[in-house]
């Protein structure tokens, strides 16, 4: 099921680099195989690890390590699950025995697809038996806090607002206290991603997380950062300075279905050393999935998936 998700969500990525994986390997030459390799790491937006593959693969095709050009996909395959981490328990992805409640903080810039990953990861708590409660600390967009509360009510979850523009580090005061009094055990919260300044976002950020550690002890317990997969390796940069502003637990990449840049996720696990948590594979609530390095190798390169 995983695996034919990814494939779906990666079929931009893979339909751009379909005829380049043709000819990775079968009869061709070491060179020409080589040659094919290069395109399709530098398509598929890997980014610097390119450089690194190829030089190792030159290296294995030198020394006889592998066999042959026809033994190249395979050896790629397992190079990259190898390369990016995933949480270390696929089951229990994220640090939430703190609380209750725990709380779960959701960091990422305008426009990642935030907001709604907030959705999707309120979705996924609720199917693993969680009770979880909403807020609303972005006060700075209307749209943002409007969206939400769409969201909630349809998931059937409580929300806790302030009045736009109010403090956010207040609207999670209150949620805390709001999670507490009805038995929630899981408290998310969508965080503003952009302010006048960086020094203005460092400043409220850890002004959120420090009330959160206030109400509840070891807040936050997990943040995630939302980074947008169509980016492609701006993504990289962008997860570079978030990561100076806040420390990051685990990423969930957006979008994951509508990028050709599938390769970015390789470069944000292995330049960020942070495990990538999730991916968004649609724009449904539902569509959310725990991210699994070995199943997204093999939905990028798996002949069963072209």
């Amino acid at each position: 099921m995983v695996l034919s998700r990814l494939r779906r969500g990666l079929a931009r990525t893979r339909n751009r680099i379909a005829h380049t994986l043709r000819r990775l390997g079968g009869d061709t030459s070491a060179e020409d195989t080589l040659e094919a390799l290069e395109e399709l790491l530098y398509t598929a937006d890997v980014g610097p690890l390119a450089a690194e593959l190829l030089a190792e693969a030159e290296g294995a095709l030198n020394r006889g390590r592998l066999a042959g050009p026809g033994e190249l996909r395979g050896w790629l395959q397992e190079r990259l699950a190898g390369l990016v981490a995933g949480p270390n328990d696929p089951a229990a992805p994220l640090a939430l025995d703190g609380g209750p409640p725990a709380v779960l903080l959701v960091v990422g810039v305008n426009g990642s697809g935030k907001t709604t990953s907030v959705a999707k990861l309120t979705r996924w708590l609720q199917e693993q038996g969680r009770r979880p409660l909403v807020a609303a600390a972005d006060t700075f967009r209307a749209a943002a806090v409007e969206q939400l509360t769409i969201w909630c009510e349809r998931l059937g979850v409580e929300l806790v607002r302030g009045a736009a523009g109010a403090d956010p580090a207040a609207v999670v005061h209150d949620a805390c206290a709001a999670a507490r009094a009805r038995g929630a055990d899981v408290l998310v919260v969508d965080t503003a991603g952009r302010l006048h300044t960086q020094k203005n976002l460092m400043a409220e950020l850890a002004k959120v997380a420090r009330v959160a550690g206030r109400q509840v002890p070891g807040a936050p317990h997990e943040t995630l950062l939302v980074l947008d997969a169509t980016t492609g390796q701006n993504a990289v940069r962008q997860a570079r300075m978030f990561g100076e502003i806040v420390p990051i637990d685990g990423v969930l990449l957006a979008k994951l279905d509508g990028s050709a840049k599938g390769g970015a996720v390789l470069a944000i696990g292995r330049e960020l050393g942070t495990p990538v948590k999730f991916v968004g594979l649609g724009e449904g609530v539902e569509d959310l999935e725990v991210f699994d390095p070995a199943a997204f190798a093999a939905a990028l390169l798996d002949p069963g998936g072209e």
